[in-house]
């Protein structure tokens, strides 16, 4: 009798699970059997046309789960652009980006993005220079930064870029419609209404519709990280300090706290959050391998790369971050969520996992809950553009005690010319850029430095990792000069560029103070470090002159400027 129980209740279960079954795969066709009859009867289908508009936009509502239907790419297919390395960790020798076939002129689509993106700036009475929207300070009609980037020498053009100067191919090495990654409310404005020019004819998306990240990374060539005119930099800039921020971890590696964030339109940008008061300095019993970094001198090193017209660090803003609802609340780090808790004052805080810094006496405190940080936006992932870490040859010990060779060798230079990459191209006067860079911030901290694997040794170094700079207002580190002192080597173009920035007219403490006046978290710096920085560069140019009566001009001044503009800034 049990036996004939338990078989009815099993056959009761399998007809149960069946009449599921049925029901599931009938509630799945029965849209599809009515589409089918609708079209099928003239009478019951619509008459009326579509909204083609509200058809491209079809994604924006609904985003569909198969992709290969639209050809638009996923989630990861987008954030895999992207990767931000400073870390030796990321000495990766790889391949470059697979050559297309075909020739394809690089400049033309971004020569139609900056003319109408500069015909819209100018109907909105904006003046764009060197990727920012420069503003002249109120009650004031004259802005010196303006008329720097209208000088000969920040007009000068690079090269004509072939297939193999630019880090990639618009049409082919990127096949989406990068519209799909953002929300509508962070489309650009200039887009409304031109629902018809943002694909091209093949069905590829038009580069003026690409994510501002995405315009950034597409114009990096081996010249450039950005050119002086790319409207998308000032763009990226206020994409950093406005976009809804979806997700948050830690980035591994590195001696002190550093947050990964990624945005509504899929960007991603490095977070360091404020340690230290705009007045503090440097303790003086501190080492510079275990100095704080500061997220201002982030800010501030974009700023002033740009000046100099390197244009080798990748954009960065300061934001005010709410650590409850930005971070907290969205974070899937496991780790970083464990270590917020509230102070006895009543504000959030947290500290994360590092190497330095990372406990509850050296806790993250917002006011109540916003901290205010810098954020760097992220260059191509390392999986479409390669780069290589290289060493720096000028490296400090890292040791309480123990001195790197070039501290105790003066013909120290004369073993680097010899060796590759510095025997040949423009590798050491690049160092050199690098050195005045890192001495005017008062930067001790620059172990390695970065290329871009795809240009080979002739290419630009990339100027990460800054944030130990302007710790030190009250003192000028001259060991960061010692490259320049021992290899008596300079570009003429910086050469005549830190001469400009010496005179009165282009002050720059006073180009500077303007430059960071526009960012959401200005002042950036303590006045007492835009003043060190004209003493700096009075040091550094110092410095050339005792090369040059050493040696001769010829010899030291390495001319990199083409005759007509040379002629020109000389008279100048």
């Amino acid at each position: 009798m049990k036996m004939i129980l338990v078989r009815k209740f099993r056959v009761l279960i399998l007809m149960i699970f069946l009449v599921a079954c049925t029901m599931h795969i009938m509630i799945d066709l029965l849209p599809k059997l009515e589409k089918r009859a609708i079209s099928s009867d003239g009478d019951l289908g619509c008459s009326c046309t579509h909204n083609t508009n509200e058809e491209s936009q079809g994604w924006v509502k609904q985003r569909p789960k198969n992709t290969a239907e639209t050809g638009w790419p996923n989630k990861h297919t987008l954030r895999i652009l992207q990767d931000f390395s400073s870390d030796p960790s990321s000495n990766l020798t790889s391949h470059s980006l697979e050559k297309i076939t075909g020739i394809v002129d690089k400049n033309e689509p971004f020569k139609k993005l900056e003319q109408r993106e500069m015909i819209k700036d100018f109907h909105r009475k904006q003046l764009i220079q060197d990727g920012i929207i420069n503003k002249m300070h109120p009650g004031s009609g004259y802005s010196k930064l303006a008329a720097l980037f209208q000088h000969p020498l920040y007009r000068s053009a690079v090269p004509p870029l072939t297939e193999d100067d630019v880090l990639f191919n618009v049409n082919t090495d990127i096949r989406f419609n990068p519209k799909a990654a953002e929300n509508p409310e962070w489309q650009n404005g200039a887009n409304e209404g031109n629902d018809e020019e943002e694909f091209l004819p093949t069905g590829e998306a038009h580069v003026e519709s690409y994510p501002n990240w995405l315009k950034f990374h597409v114009g990096i060539n081996r010249y450039e990280l950005y050119s002086r005119q790319n409207p998308a930099i000032s763009s990226l800039l206020q994409d950093l300090t406005t976009q809804k921020i979806t997700s948050v971890s830690m980035k591994s590696g590195g001696t002190q706290l550093k947050l990964i964030m990624t945005f509504q339109n899929y960007g991603q940008a490095l977070f360091k959050p404020m340690k230290q008061t705009r007045e503090q300095e440097t303790p003086p019993d501190f080492f510079y391998f275990s100095d704080y970094e500061r997220h201002n001198a982030e800010i501030a090193a974009f700023h002033l790369d740009r000046i100099l017209d390197f244009r080798r660090v990748p954009p960065v803003a300061g934001r005010l971050v709410n650590m409850t609802k930005e971070i907290r609340d969205i974070t899937r780090d496991k780790k970083l969520w464990r270590t917020f808790f509230i102070s006895p004052a009543n504000n959030i805080c947290f500290y994360g996992e590092c190497s330095y810094y990372c406990s509850t006496e050296h806790a993250l405190c917002g006011k109540p809950d916003q901290i205010e940080g810098s954020l760097a936006a992220f260059l191509p992932d390392l999986s479409l553009a390669k780069r290589k870490t290289w060493r720096n040859p000028w490296r400090r010990s890292y040791h309480k005690r123990k001195k790197a060779e070039w501290e105790v060798d003066s013909d120290y230079c004369e073993e680097v010319k010899q060796t590759p990459p510095y025997d040949s191209g423009t590798r050491l006067l690049d160092l050199i850029d690098m050195t005045i860079f890192d001495f005017l911030m008062g930067n001790m901290d620059r172990h390695h430095y970065e290329t871009f694997e795809k240009f080979g040794n002739e290419t630009f170094i990339i100027h990460l990792d800054n944030g130990r700079g302007f710790g030190k207002y009250s003192h000028d580190e001259l060991s960061i000069l010692v490259p320049l002192n021992q290899c008596c080597r300079i570009k003429k173009s910086t050469y005549l560029r830190l001469q400009m920035l010496a005179k009165e007219e282009y002050k720059l403490s006073n180009l500077m103070d303007e430059s960071l006046s526009m960012d959401k978290v200005a002042p950036v710096l303590f006045q007492p470090h835009l003043e060190a920085m004209d003493r700096r560069l009075r040091i550094v140019l110092q410095a050339v002159n005792d090369c040059i009566e050493k040696y001769n001009y010829n010899s030291v001044v390495e001319n990199d400027l083409d005759s007509d503009l040379s002629n020109k800034t000389t008279k100048r």
